[in-house]
């Protein structure tokens, strides 16, 4: 019997030695089907790990809330998964915040923007109407287990401070468009709206960021991203386009390259499919397209099975390499 007990307390005592895992997410954030098309990626591996939502842009008070509910259920090791697009968004700040930088990010001009923000709360009404032509006044662009700002104020951001916390934390720095399992997702959307691909052109349409050196890198990735939409079929066209968003003087550029080649997709009985290269939701491009026929349905990357994948895939490799 004693032995029985001594074995028995080394394997409590083995066990309780196991720090418990915890995953916070971060995402940007948006509107309530914004927000819930990153939960129902989320949701699969809830199942796996106590799981928290962070909606923000590297937002201190989010990420306290996240943690704090993380380690009310006992958890001392948090694997940070960053859901944005780009593997640098926020990436300074949110290492500040979390104490693996001893001081904040420098400032510099136009730092309160992300490179891949989708400014939900005022770019789509958050209804889907798919496989139908639209013009830009009618096309659209998803909270359980989340914490998010009061507001959706993409003009100000809180300033990185560090937060109260006892776990220990692992960040994930890859950022999705690295990832290949975006391919099919880009597969699956012009699939889906695609009737005619001899008369289509395809417009995939992404944020960009305002170096335009680093704007090419953007276009790069998306290019070798969408490879794979010639397995839907011939179309007329497939091209990548980002609206450096945040930068005034670029985006009047970019609008009018965007707008032309959708009028021009449109000719000879043409027709344009417009697919966003973003988390979720259809960011700002019902505006930069009105009066303009094309054919969206307002998606993003999430919902979809590869985004859940994406997490597993990058929770994995962050607890591995720390």
């Amino acid at each position: 019997m004693p032995r029985i007990l001594l074995s028995l307390g080394l394997i409590l005592v083995a066990g309780c030695a196991l720090p418990k895992t915890g995953l916070l997410i971060m995402a940007h954030g948006g509107d309530p089907e914004w927000n819930q098309d990153v939960q129902t990626a989320v949701a699969p591996l809830k199942a796996e790990y106590p799981t928290e939502v962070a909606f923000g842009m590297a937002t201190p008070s989010t990420l306290e809330a996240a943690v704090q509910k993380l380690e009310a259920c006992g958890v001392e090791k948090i694997a940070v998964v960053r859901m944005f697009v780009s593997g640098d968004s926020f990436l300074d700040s949110t290492e500040f915040i979390l104490g693996h930088r001893s001081a904040p990010p420098a400032p510099s001009h136009g730092a309160h923007q992300s490179p891949d923000q989708d400014h939900s709360g005022h770019a789509h009404d958050g209804h889907h109407e798919p496989m139908a032509t639209l013009t830009a006044s009618e096309a659209t662009g998803g909270t359980n287990g989340s914490t998010k700002p009061d507001e959706h104020d993409h003009h100000h951001m809180e300033p990185p401070r560090r937060i109260r916390a006892n776990a220990q934390f692992v960040l994930s720095r890859q950022g999705v468009a690295e990832s290949p399992l975006i391919d099919q997702i880009l597969v699956d959307r012009v699939r889906t709206l695609s009737r005619d691909s001899t008369r289509e052109s395809i417009l995939i349409l992404g944020h960009g960021p305002g170096d335009d050196s680093e704007n090419e890198r953007w276009l790069a990735s998306m290019q070798q991203r969408a490879a794979r939409i010639s397995e839907v079929g011939h179309f007329r066209a497939v091209k990548c386009e980002t609206l450096r968003e945040d930068w005034p003087e670029k985006r009047v550029d970019a609008e009018k390259r965007i707008r032309q080649f959708v009028e021009e997709g449109n000719r000879d009985g043409g027709r344009v499919i417009v697919v966003p290269f973003r988390v979720a939701g259809f960011g700002p491009y019902k505006e930069v397209l009105d009066g303009l026929n094309y054919v969206a349905d307002g998606r993003g990357f999430c919902p979809h099975p590869n985004m859940t994948r994406w997490l597993q895939e990058t929770l994995r490799e962050t607890l591995a390499t720390q």
